[in-house]
């Protein structure tokens, strides 16, 4: 088993942001290593990659320290409008929801729209009617919200006074994602993305999470990348497959992170992160925000960090 492990990769993130408190980053390390090692669990049971980013991403939006799923943050009414989307590298399939409410797990819905549905993307109403009709539980939207994101909507209204979503720099402190990327034993790729977007935003903003090739992208011949950051910029730039591109002109992992990351900075002031895996199992997490949460398993390692220059590395249990 073990030759068939070495191949076997999972990357997680929780998001770019500016800071995070240091009574919460205990909270958010757990979180993070605990989504990476349920892909890695789910890959080594024989599950695919999408099988893993979609249970990796699962833990994060059922984790209330991160923006997505219970926890996500709140529109300018101070309700909750969530975003995701999950693609199959091997053959380009791909599944998207936005502006989705009362549900607990949006990536789950998002995959149902990639294997149920004829489509890729479905939003709203008609997302919502998806969801029941696929018999996935409806519950009040006050279960989802927090004490912290209600906090985190007055403050934001008492500092802004009216919305800014257009300043990235300000933007980032009030976003965040959740993302994965993995690698299986039959050389397939996926990523997974799910969000609740920018705190105070307006009404049916939607960000780059559920946009296939903005929030994320797969291709078993490149790679699999999730994004973070501000939504906007991403979108302009489509930063997911920008960050492929440079890996198809032959740049490594890491130098396509960086060129795309740093095209997306100079050109709209965006900040950002992302996390990449290619085909052969090389894999990298960047961010140009001040820190961004991250975790990967490769070869039953576990490796994760929050700010630059701080990674921490342990062994799984067999």
């Amino acid at each position: 088993m073990a030759s068939i492990d070495v191949s076997l990769v999972v990357v997680v993130h929780g998001g770019g942001a500016s800071n995070i408190s240091a009574n919460r980053k205990e909270l958010v390390r757990e979180g993070i290593a605990r989504a990476a090692t349920e892909g890695y669990k789910i890959l080594k049971a024989g599950g695919s990659a999408v099988d893993a980013v979609e249970g990796a991403v699962t833990v994060l939006e059922n984790d209330p320290e991160f923006n997505a799923g219970y926890g996500s943050v709140l529109n300018v009414n101070g309700d909750i409008e969530m975003d995701a989307s999950i693609m199959d590298g091997k053959d380009l399939s791909a599944g998207a929801v936005s502006a989705v409410r009362c549900i607990a797990n949006p990536v789950k819905l998002a995959r149902l729209v990639m294997e149920k549905t004829p489509h890729c993307f479905l939003t709203g109403h008609g997302a919502e009617k998806f969801a029941a009709d696929m018999g996935i539980p409806q519950i009040p939207v006050e279960k989802l919200i927090t004490e912290r994101t209600k906090k985190h909507l007055e403050k934001e209204k008492l500092e802004k006074g009216a919305q800014k979503a257009d300043c990235p720099k300000k933007g980032l402190r009030n976003s965040g994602t959740v993302g994965a990327v993995a690698l299986d034993c039959k050389g397939n790729l996926a990523y997974a993305t799910s969000t609740g977007g920018i705190v105070n935003k307006m009404v049916g903003r939607v960000g780059d999470s559920p946009c296939i090739g903005a929030g994320g992208y797969a291709d078993n011949n490149l790679g699999a990348v999730s994004t973070t950051g501000h939504g906007e910029s991403i979108l302009k730039v489509n930063l997911a497959r920008l960050a492929l591109f440079h890996v198809e002109q032959g740049k490594t992992v890491g130098e396509a992170a960086e060129l795309a990351l740093d095209y997306m900075k100079s050109k709209l002031k965006g900040l950002g992160g992302l996390i990449l895996v290619n085909k052969t199992g090389d894999w990298v997490a960047k961010w140009t925000s001040a820190s961004m949460p991250w975790a990967a398993v490769k070869n039953g390692k576990l490796q994760a960090g929050i700010d630059v220059c701080e990674t921490k590395t342990r062994d799984l249990p067999c």
